[in-house]
């Protein structure tokens, strides 16, 4: 699209990820006096959370005032007269290890356009990883080019599994049976956005969630797509301000993922 410059917001997110997570990891190096607070049943969040949101918020609006935003914290901006663009954001995506003083937490931002998602930030400071995707345009980690698990089945690997509360247990138990049915295995580590970057750099075969929000996976699924992997239409249907079931992986293991969940690829 000739008139939207992809290339200045790519340019721009990839430094911004770094920045917002230093941030995020000087708060994570000092646990002991952040102010922790419930928002529901396994949803915590802390002053890390907010500021970091906001410094993204901020620089993204001072950059591209023009643009929309979706933020986990401080919720959707005012969409400007003719905008085409839209910044969805997680600050911390796995809270809940991140004040457990465990390493499995990031920054996640994605970049949609006219509905699409073009652009995908990750950074996981507290594991030393940066992964960074532009559909049709590849992925990387750490500045290394990454590509899905080749030729993966079920029985190949370990399948990330999100879980999220509003979901009913009983409706979620049989999703992880019928992975063991399929001689697969089942993984989390707390934080959706990482499970699907591990995807695209083909350490799990798939990813399955039977209900994520949009600023938790939109930024991995850009890596995904621009890895070789497949996903599903996750903007269908209202996702982006609703959530969506979720299935994304290696091309061979994806119909049998996306089965479980009842959702259909998106296409290409």
């Amino acid at each position: 699209m000739p008139d939207f410059d992809l290339d200045a917001r790519f340019a721009f997110g990839s430094r911004l990820v770094v920045e917002a997570a230093n941030l995020a990891l000087s708060y994570f190096q000092q646990l002991g006096s952040l102010t922790i607070k419930s928002k529901g049943l396994q949803d915590m969040a802390s002053e890390a959370d907010l500021n970091t949101e906001i410094l993204i918020r901020d620089h993204l609006a001072a950059a591209f005032p023009k643009d929309a935003f979706l933020g986990e914290e401080t919720g959707r901006t005012e969409a400007v007269d003719g905008a085409r663009g839209i910044w969805v954001v997680d600050p911390i995506d796995g809270t809940q290890p991140f004040v457990s003083n465990m390493p499995n937490w990031c920054v996640s931002i994605a970049f949609v356009l006219d509905g699409r998602a073009e652009l995908g930030f990750v950074c996981a400071p507290a594991r030393g990883e940066v992964f960074i995707g532009r559909r049709g345009h590849g992925a990387t980690l750490n500045g290394s080019p990454i590509s899905v698990r080749k030729s993966a089945r079920m029985t190949d690997g370990l399948v990330g599994t999100g879980y999220s509360t509003r979901v009913p247990p009983q409706d979620f138990l049989p999703v992880l049976g019928a992975v063991l049915e399929q001689g697969g295995m089942f993984f989390r580590n707390g934080s959706g956005a990482l499970m699907l970057c591990d995807v695209a750099c083909g350490r799990l075969i798939g990813y399955l969630e039977q209900h994520i929000n949009s600023w938790d996976c939109l930024a991995a699924l850009v890596m995904i797509e621009a890895a070789g992997g497949v996903v599903s239409d996750f903007l269908a249907d209202e996702g982006m301000w609703r959530g969506h079931a979720l299935a994304a992986g290696a091309p061979e293991v994806f119909p049998s993922l996306a089965a479980l969940v009842g959702v259909q690829p998106l296409e290409v």
